[in-house]
């Protein structure tokens, strides 16, 4: 994580208390987010609040730098978040999404704690279609992949002010962002009722993507089949992404043979054998795309990570 930072209401000035969470939860969380690269370049933070109303307006969307989606999970406490129309009543362990680029409120019934995950748009999108369509749905803390989401954020929140290292950090951060995206694909009937068609079909074929992985012959001709559409309407739909299918598909693949890399668990196998697992068919291939991409071979990566050549 890039940035974590708490902040309270306690001992303010009454008077003080809404202007303060007002600028501070409407403003503040963005700036910490400089020039995101990384996907696990995220904010974190955990905000406590006694009854207040936070109103993200138009004059604060006007001055918002960077374009952010932020996770709201409910620590203590509820919340009522709005936007867009919809809103969602959130109980401790119950998150939603808001976007930064557009109005919202967030009504603090009492006292209560939140954390706020702060995730830069281009970041989200890899894993969610259309974000947007899914501000202010709540999902369950209790059970499924939003429960399993719920559960390692806050253990993850947990960790950290026992002293989780820089490497696991990181390396949590990615996991995070897989379950964001597992369990807003639990939402068929949300997406469909909230989104359109092509946001819907895009969706699909992330996740027939993020299911094939390690199969050499998924191509944008295999994913259009299976996804029952032509090839051409399938590169339309990434038509206004900032990647392609197959840079998609690439990324991807690279994203998780540098987690295998850094693994000790996975010490004992070959640079070859990792990048067979995720699709590559040719060592000299895979060499050339991750130097590429993270400006050194798989083997000086795996050596400045844990010390294995």
């Amino acid at each position: 994580m890039a940035h974590i930072e708490s902040f309270s209401t306690v001992g303010l000035d009454p008077r003080r208390k809404l202007a303060f969470w007002n600028d501070r939860a409407s403003e503040s969380f963005s700036p910490l987010v400089s020039e995101p690269e990384d996907i696990g370049d995220m904010t974190l933070a955990e905000v406590y609040s006694d009854a207040q109303i936070v109103r993200h307006s138009r004059s604060h969307v006007a001055r918002t730098k960077d374009s952010m989606f932020f996770l709201h999970l409910q620590l203590e406490g509820e919340s009522l978040n709005r936007q867009d129309g919809r809103e969602s009543l959130l109980r401790a362990g119950d998150f939603t999404l808001c976007d930064s680029t557009r109005r919202y409120e967030i009504i603090f019934t009492g006292a209560n704690r939140m954390l706020v995950l702060g995730i830069p748009n281009t970041t989200l999108r890899r894993q969610i279609g259309c974000p947007e369509c899914l501000a202010a749905i709540p999902m369950s803390g209790g059970r499924g992949a939003s429960g399993l989401l719920s559960q390692l954020l806050r253990k993850y929140w947990s960790e950290y002010h026992q002293g989780l290292n820089e490497q696991t950090g990181s390396r949590v951060a990615v996991a995070i962002l897989d379950l964001i995206g597992a369990a807003y694909a639990d939402l068929p009937q949300a997406l469909a009722d909230r989104s359109s068609l092509g946001t819907a079909h895009r969706i699909r074929i992330i996740n027939f993507i993020e299911a094939h992985l390690n199969d050499p012959d998924l191509t944008p001709s295999r994913i259009a089949e299976a996804c029952k559409m032509t090839p051409r309407y399938l590169h339309h739909l990434f038509s206004d992404q900032d990647e392609t299918v197959a840079r998609y598909i690439l990324r991807r693949r690279l994203e998780a043979c540098s987690r295998a890399l850094q693994s000790g668990a996975q010490r004992g196998r070959t640079v070859t054998a990792i990048a067979f697992d995720y699709g590559f068919n040719s060592p000299t291939h895979f060499g050339r795309v991750f130097r590429a991409k993270f400006n050194v071979t798989p083997r000086e990566y795996r050596r400045e990570k844990i010390g294995q050549a």
